[in-house]
């Protein structure tokens, strides 16, 4: 169980567990703050799955959707099971029962999207199941779904990269930059990017890092990848060097975007690294203090749930019905404008991106607690 310590002004306000004796069916949601509006947060499927890792990501959600000027608080849920482990049926089956046992509180207090394991399919049973369309959000196209594939999250960090190097007076026609992870988030960032003159030298994935000076074609590389499955097969002269895929860290490059692990930047590796901006594309990918380290080196960090929120912006979207050109704009207005806001505070105050932040964000919040009260 969350101990007290898990407890603050904020919340969590709820913490719902169930179980469905015939499906086997263990899960919970966390509805964390919901000053702004029904908690939102997907719901992730895992064997080792726990209220407090929830609760954490619960967390990070109030903050997130605060941010990023929606009408959401902060939620996260999730469902105790093995899906390697598990028939295609029986999934189904299990989170039916999930959203039946969630029925009081969503969409009222909390609103699902997909998370680790779960995807539109899942949303469709999901939505089905609650007999509200607002219950979740990730829903396939034919439910008034807008696709994942589209890209709001790498589109957001990309607008996110834009005004840091704005911020420091760069061009980015200048620059050279390198992304770990060249999956949905990774991908989007870099074609972008590329598409705005930036110089793309490395890119890794789960096989290793590709890194070539000269510049990476991204076309040819986003071919290759769908081809052959990894970004390592990708050949240019002898020019192109592959590494290990943590090596992504310290390629010399003026951006280096995080889109994939937690944890990436560590004690170890974090004296490796050459780029003047980091765009936390990712969640949580170097820990409070080797962010510190960084910042205090001179390197601009923009946090996780400034850079990332291109996602849940878009599940709003959704959620208030409009369509994929209503997604394009609102992701880039207010990743823009929120990017903005936060380095102007962060410079006159002298404090982190992170810090300033989290001040914004936590100023929403307790303006709409005071407003409730």
């Amino acid at each position: 169980m969350i101990s007290d310590t898990y407890h603050d002004e904020l919340g969590p306000e709820k913490i719902l567990e169930v179980y469905d004796a015939r499906t086997g069916m263990h899960g919970f949601v966390v509805i964390d703050n919901t000053a702004l509006g029904p908690g939102k947060g997907g719901i992730r499927m895992t064997s080792t799955v726990s209220k407090e890792e929830v609760f954490k990501l619960a967390r990070a959600m109030t903050y997130k959707c605060s941010l990023a000027g929606l009408p959401f608080g902060g939620a996260k849920s999730g469902i105790i099971a093995n899906p390697k482990e598990i028939t295609p049926e029986h999934k189904k089956a299990i989170v039916k029962a999930f959203a039946k046992a969630l029925k009081p509180v969503s969409p009222s207090l909390y609103v699902a999207a997909p998370d680790i394991y779960m995807a539109g399919e899942e949303m469709r049973i999901y939505a089905n199941t609650n007999g509200s369309m607002k219950s979740c959000t990730g829903k396939p196209a034919d439910m008034g779904g807008i696709p994942h594939e589209l890209g709001s999250t790498g589109f957001g960090v990309y607008h996110a990269t834009l005004v840091a190097v704005k911020h420091l007076g760069l061009d980015i026609k200048n620059l050279k930059f390198a992304v770990e992870g060249f999956g949905n988030v990774g991908w989007f960032a870099a074609k972008y990017l590329t598409e705005a003159g930036a110089k793309l030298v490395g890119v890794s994935d789960s096989q290793g890092t590709l890194c070539n000076p000269k510049g990476i074609v991204f076309d040819k590389l986003a071919k290759v990848k769908k081809e052959q499955r990894t970004v390592v097969k990708y050949t240019e002269g002898k020019v192109c060097s592959v590494l290990k895929g943590e090596e992504i860290v310290g390629v010399d490059a003026d951006i280096l975007i995080t889109a994939a692990i937690p944890d990436l930047v560590t004690d170890a590796n974090k004296h490796s690294i050459k780029a003047k901006i980091v765009v936390q594309g990712s969640n949580i990918p170097m820990s409070p203090e080797v962010e510190e380290y960084l910042h205090k080196k001179g390197i601009l960090v923009i946090p996780d749930f400034v850079a990332n929120a291109g996602g849940v912006i878009s599940s709003y979207v959704e959620y208030i019905g409009g369509n994929e050109k209503d997604m394009f704009k609102m992701v880039k207005e207010k990743i823009v404008k929120n990017t903005t806001e936060v380095l102007k505070r962060a410079k006159k105050k002298k404090i982190k991106p992170r810090d300033a932040a989290l001040e914004v964000a936590l100023e929403r919040i307790k303006k709409a607690m005071d407003k409730k009260k």
